[in-house]
């Protein structure tokens, strides 16, 4: 599994990852809806902390710096 995602990518991705989860402990969000978004934050988070993201793998993005070997 290599690093598809960069650092920008993923400290983007641990932000709205966590905004989204937080929305349902705190009551901004009610029912299914606050699973989804929970769910999507969560999938968002475990993403940033891998560094791979699989829809990015599928459609060929990286946004991590090439290197130089």
């Amino acid at each position: 599994m290599k690093l598809n995602e960069g650092m920008t990518d993923r400290v983007v991705r641990v932000i709205l990852g966590t905004l989204l989860i937080a929305l349902w402990p705190f009551g901004f969000t009610h029912g299914t809806f606050a699973v989804i978004l929970a769910v999507i934050g969560a999938v968002l988070f475990a993403t940033a902390l891998t560094g791979f993201c699989p829809l990015y793998a599928v459609l060929g993005i990286k946004t991590c710096p090439v290197s130089k070997s």
